[in-house]
């Protein structure tokens, strides 16, 4: 067993002016996971998260609603903390930026920046709202598009071009509050240099993030660090910076810090000291966040924290966003859906299951794929694992007086297997690979399966009750094993196997025992079947009409927007200030997915003749393919690359690939049974992929 490890770990703060979705979830699942894991394990392991809840966003809401912000962010602390608990995530520390210790830790730091002359003065042009009397941020001001003309977009960037700006460059801007016609001001405001730590900050980079972060950040680093805008003017709810009537701290400077305010607010509680945890050399510290804010984290965090003689996080761990049915969270289509609405309609256990089962511990977009959600739980954790138990459990109880035997050599090889799997497992909880975790244990479910089936228990129960009693001795300890190992997945779930086998406590060490000559609890049900109709009425429950789906600012701000995969740039902020006093990155989508050489393999890719191409009629882009297929007959695929091809019917006589084994399609057009492979963009330039018979390769048909 490895030496006790003193753990402080973290998840990016959720905003106090919005839901937690299921995107959000992706972060807070998979931090508990790793922190429950730690526990198992016996480490001294302290999970901290806290309420974001300064800025604009809130303090114009409160203004709306007729109530102070502190009223606001009280009900929504009570709000999300419910969701989470409900989600089974257990914080030792659930805070808020909004206390004395973050206020007490803000001026600590800002006042270590400033005397290390971190600190600047500048002026910058802003837009301001005469009738609403404040500065606004980016996501409150709409107008036209300086760089393509188009109406309606927001004051950091274009969803039409692209292209970012600064606010006061957008052409008949709005403010999207009042409607009213902003002006131009300039306004004083304060920055921290980056610059003078520019070799440390590279260095600290490569060190502490994975290269596929690493390497986006250090783009930064070929031409010198421009400084942060840290504050913020009057009117603004957060805490006023010291020295400086009328200005505040920005949103995400308060924010980190909030870590450290609730690491002590825990230790307050606990009759710790601060100083012997986040101080500490020995203790290890670690950030879970999404790709969209590693600036803030990976950059001006150890900025600050190094400024002011803070220990260091040892990793920040980053993930992707969360798409649905392989698409950007939509309202409209029922997709965006908050944690009380998938609560109100299906089990948390299911989606803690599926989300490991699709976790590898990579900055990859994660996809819920409902269909697939449905049964991967039903044949795997209710069909597969959860079956071993309720098979075992209840023939031990209606025919064998629920009293367990031993092991015979059969059963003991086969919890030896169960057992000897336990490092491989740790090895994948340490590496937050927790969809390996699934695998392994699936593995060592079909292994308990196949021996219960071998063994036959329905059948020797008639003739001998001993080999029956022997048969299930074995199969419920290896389910027992298979429980351990989930229990950081699935907490509750494991409880009530624990609670089934009559122990009152499961550790790491709680592997190498075994349970024989004891009696077995009363069989609770652990998992139930979910239904297609369940999933169904989650969506229509989410779904919100086109008309009723107006923008809400805080919900567009993709600072705040984690988990949520759709903001079109992943680091624009909501302030025209912090965009014109610092580099713009190139985007977080860059960082590619990436799919395993089995999800190739997966593929069927044949070659086809093009027997007829078409334009289909009311359609701007499909084209319907007929393809002489060989051996595979015909096939219709239905393909939208129109603007490629503005004379289909030169394709007939091509041989084009195609993938074969994709599922048909209906659509209202018809049923597309296939897809077709196309390289580039459509209209601009590539085309289909077409087998070369000189080369034997592939080659594009422009």
């Amino acid at each position: 067993m490895e030496a006790k490890r003193k753990i402080i770990v973290t998840s990016a703060l959720p905003y106090a002016n919005g839901d937690i979705h299921l995107g959000h979830l992706v972060e807070y699942l998979q931090t508990d996971f790793w922190v429950r894991f730690q526990k198992l394990r016996g480490h001294d392991c302290v999970y901290v998260c806290a309420d974001d809840t300064h800025g604009t966003p809130v303090m114009i809401r409160a203004r709306k609603e007729g109530v102070a912000p502190e009223e606001l962010i009280a009900r929504t602390h009570a709000i999300h903390l419910k969701d989470f608990t409900d989600f089974q995530i257990a914080f030792d520390n659930y805070y808020t930026t909004n206390s004395p210790e973050n206020k007490a830790f803000s001026e600590q730091i800002y006042a270590a920046m400033e005397k290390s002359g971190g600190i600047t003065k500048k002026t910058s042009p802003q837009l301001y709202c005469e009738r609403c009397r404040m500065f606004l941020p980016d996501r409150y001001v709409k107008g036209t598009c300086p760089k393509c003309g188009a109406a309606n977009q927001y004051g950091d960037s274009c969803d039409s071009c692209g292209a970012t700006y600064g606010a006061e460059e957008l052409g008949a801007p709005t403010c999207t509050t009042c409607g009213g016609t902003p002006v131009v001001r300039d306004s004083e405001h304060l920055y921290f240099e980056l610059e003078p730590q520019h070799d440390y900050l590279a260095k600290w980079i490569t060190e502490h993030t994975t290269s596929d972060v690493s390497n986006k950040l250090l783009e930064w680093f070929a031409e010198p660090l421009r400084g942060w805008c840290i504050s913020r003017d009057a009117p603004y709810f957060g805490f006023e910076i010291p020295g400086h009537p009328g200005k505040f701290f920005y949103v995400w400077v308060d924010a980190p810090i909030g870590y450290l305010a609730s690491l002590k607010n825990w230790c307050g509680k606990n009759g710790q000291t601060f100083e012997d945890w986040w101080q500490d050399p020995a203790a290890e510290r670690y950030h879970f966040i999404g790709k969209d804010i590693i600036r803030f984290h990976c950059l001006f965090w150890p900025g600050m924290l190094h400024t002011a003689g803070f220990q260091q996080p040892d990793k920040i761990f980053v993930h992707g966003f969360l798409t649905v049915n392989g698409e950007k969270m939509s309202k409209s289509k029922g997709t965006f859906v908050n944690a009380r609405t998938y609560l109100d309609h299906l089990p948390p256990e299911a989606l803690r299951y599926y989300y490991a089962a699709k976790l590898g511990g990579t900055t990859d977009d994660m996809d819920l794929n409902l269909a697939d959600f449905v049964q991967r739980v039903n044949s795997d954790l209710v069909g597969k694992i959860t079956n071993i138990a309720s098979r075992g459990g209840q023939m031990l109880h209606k025919r064998l007086g629920g009293r367990l035997g031993t092991l015979d050599a059969e059963g003991a090889a086969l919890v030896a297997k169960c057992r000897d799997a336990a490092e491989t497992i740790a090895k994948f909880y340490e590496e937050r690979r927790f969809n390996q975790v699934v695998v392994e244990v699936s593995r060592l479910a079909d292994a308990a399966n196949e021996y219960f089936d071998r063994r036959e228990p329905w059948k020797t129960v008639k003739t001998d009750e001993e080999t029956t009693r022997t048969t299930l001795t074995a199969a419920l300890n290896a389910f027992r094993l298979i429980a351990i190992y989930l229990k950081p997945i699935l907490p509750v779930y494991a409880d009530k196997a624990m609670k089934l086998f009559g122990e009152t406590e499961w550790t790491w060490a709680t592997l190498g025992t075994v349970r024989e000559n004891c009696a077995l609890g009363p069989y609770e049900y652990l998992a139930s079947r979910i239904d297609a109709a369940q999933v169904e009425a989650m969506v229509a429950a989410a779904t919100v009409k086109p008309a009723e789906t107006g923008e809400v600012a805080h919900e567009s701000r993709a600072s705040k927007n984690r988990g949520a995969a759709a903001a079109s740039q992943p680091f624009a902020d909501d302030s025209g200030l912090l965009r014109a006093a610092e580099p713009r990155p190139k985007e977080v989508a860059s960082l590619r997915p990436t799919i395993a050489f089995p999800d190739f393999e997966k593929l069927d890719l044949r070659i086809g003749v093009v027997q007829s191409c078409e334009i289909v009629p009311k359609s701007s882009k499909l084209l319907k393919f007929v393809l002489d297929a060989g051996s595979l007959g015909t096939r219709t695929i239905f393909s939208g690359i129109r603007a490629a091809y503005p004379e289909p019917e030169k394709l007939v006589g091509r041989e084009v690939v195609f993938v074969a084994n994709l599922a048909p399609r209906k659509m209202s057009v018809g049923v597309s049974e296939g897809m077709i492979l196309f390289a580039g963009e459509p209209g601009t330039c590539g085309g289909l992929l077409s087998p070369d018979a000189a080369a034997g390769g592939g080659t594009v048909v422009s």
